[in-house]
């Protein structure tokens, strides 16, 4: 069967969910025992994300092949358990990147370029550039339809109806419909402005997506309809879940799918929705409570946080337990208040970040969680702030630090590694001060060695696992043997021990950090194995409380 596509596109604002709704409907495709795949076209200018401010961008999702990338390719590996890669999200820099690349080689033949075709084409061939393999590939559009940045991709899509075959394409618009608490009603007008807007452009949606705080009756979904030009029974409801892993369920009890193997001519089979359903009966119904502490400086906006918050989610699952989630402002952490600040958590968490804004409320938080036996998770930077304190107070190495933030410190425990081996490349490459930021850290899947009768062999039962990174510091190889003579075990390493990857402590209920992101390859129906094994030591040491 020839690949079908599906565009999603989003009216009136930004942040409706056209990410969980993509993800949504692969997996309702994939449960129809179709083969899907996703990709995010953003307009911004950005080549990617990697350099944007957590603040304005959230987090930054990293793949296997070491793309930088949009947190809903995060959730589109969670739904679809499909490893994305760079070919699952371009941006507007990187489109506008190649075409400059391509004039500059004089492959336009001294032609003018311009938006259209150029930058058109390139965009289509970007979408054209996904698997062939796949019988559905969806793309979303970032952004909402009117935004000047975003009218390249939009007309590249209307143009990409006739390239490949109308029967081959499906348009699907999601727009908010607001409710109105003081009148009681329900709003369309936003939604028919949004897609008069989308038909000035060319593109005519086969379905309306609406998001809305509660359920369309009939009568308002026959109205938009009739504004908006599509079948009565193609506008469906987008309301608020409990949780974003109802949605796939939620748009099945409406025939969301059934309507797209209509209007694509997908062979007609009935979506298995068994795992989608087990796995909303655990998260409604768990067995107990742990209440996890993220102790870090973007507390305020924990989109900055999304994989790890959703890691914590499945590692609850595993363990048939609710995972309360209390974050920490690690600005606001002295060692007069940490006892306070750590009160009531059955488990603490450090997270990946950069600079030094919080970095010592962390280490009190680590020094906390070591002390009074509660389980501990460091990750990325929480693995190194784990290791400087340990050097700090166990192995009196006063000052210990990380070069990142002191790099006239006694004992750099932490460094700017000017050389390391690129496994995938299998070259050395030179990292220095002076490089450029974007793109220039460890980034993607390496392999790691495991230590046997280990907290981390334990969680995985394999001696190789593979894990992705995104971080240009490392741990000082030169202090190997002051930690493992002063007892923290070094558990994980790169296959020819050139880099730490792993450290824990024995004498501890759970306390593991690793350099890696295991966050990222996290998953409802499969947890990682050191999430699920986190919370199961603090469900442990909460019921020995």
């Amino acid at each position: 069967m020839k690949t079908k596509f599906i565009f999603i596109t989003g009216g009136v604002l930004s942040s409706l969910g056209k990410g969980l709704s993509a993800a949504s409907i692969g997996a309702l495709l994939q449960a129809r025992g179709m083969k899907a795949t996703i990709q995010k076209l953003d307009p911004y200018i950005n080549v990617d994300p990697g350099t944007m401010n957590p603040f304005q961008h959230g987090e930054v999702f990293v793949t296997d092949d070491g793309a930088e990338t949009d947190l809903d390719l995060g959730h589109y590996e969670r739904y679809l358990d499909v490893p994305m890669s760079q070919r699952n999200n371009y941006t507007s820099g990187s489109i506008y990147n190649t075409v400059i690349e391509k004039e500059r080689r004089g492959d336009y033949l001294g032609g003018t370029v311009q938006v259209i075709p150029h930058v058109t084409n390139q965009i289509k061939e970007s979408v054209l550039n996904m698997p062939k393999d796949e019988d559905v590939a969806l793309i979303e559009i970032g952004g909402t339809v009117g935004d000047i940045e975003g009218l390249p991709f939009l007309e590249a899509i209307r143009q990409l109806k006739n390239d490949i075959g109308k029967e081959n394409v499906l348009y699907i618009h999601l727009t908010l419909v607001p409710y109105l608490k003081a009148a009681g009603e329900l709003k369309t007008k936003p939604t028919q402005h949004s897609v008069k807007e989308l038909r000035s452009i060319g593109i005519q949606p086969d379905i309306i997506l609406c998001r809305s705080e509660v359920e369309l009756d009939t009568d308002l979904k026959r109205k938009i309809a009739l504004f908006c030009d599509v079948d009565p029974d193609a506008v469906f409801s987008a309301v608020d879940v409990k949780s974003i892993y109802e949605l796939p369920l939620k748009f099945y009890e409406q025939g969301v799918d059934q309507k797209i193997a209509i209007l694509l001519k997908l062979p007609a089979k009935n979506a298995n929705l068994h795992p989608w359903e087990t796995l909303v009966d655990t998260l409604n119904n768990p067995q107990d409570t742990v209440k996890i502490g993220i102790v870090g400086k973007y507390v305020d906006l924990t989109e900055a946080y999304k994989s790890l918050h959703e890691a914590l989610i499945h590692g609850g699952v595993a363990n048939n337990a609710k995972v309360e989630l209390e974050y920490v402002n690690s600005e606001k952490i002295t060692a007069k208040n940490v006892e306070k600040k750590m009160a009531g958590l059955d488990g603490i968490l450090v997270p990946g970040g950069f600079g030094s804004r919080g970095v010592e409320g962390k280490i009190l938080s680590i020094k906390h969680a070591r002390e009074n036996k509660i389980p501990f998770f460091g990750i990325c930077l929480g693995m190194q702030c784990a290791c400087i304190e340990y050097a700090r107070n166990v192995l009196n190495m006063e000052g210990a630090n990380s070069e990142e933030f002191d790099l006239s410190t006694p004992y750099p425990i932490i460094y700017l590694m000017k050389e390391w081996y690129d496994f995938r490349t299998k070259k050395t490459e030179v990292r220095d001060e002076s490089s450029e930021k974007g793109g220039t850290m460890r980034l993607g899947a390496y392999p790691c060695k495991l230590k046997k009768e280990t907290n981390a062999f334990a969680a995985y039962q394999t001696p190789n696992i593979e894990e992705r990174h995104r971080h240009r510091f490392e741990f000082n190889n030169k202090f190997i043997e002051d930690f493992s003579k002063g007892g923290m075990v070094l558990s994980g390493t790169a296959p020819d021990e050139s880099l730490v990857e792993i450290v824990e402590l024995p004498d501890h209920p759970w306390f593991l950090g690793c350099q890696f992101h295991p966050e990222f390859k996290s998953n409802p129906m499969r947890p990682h194995p050191l999430f699920r094994e986190f919370i199961k030591a603090a469900k442990t040491e909460k019921g020995n409380k």
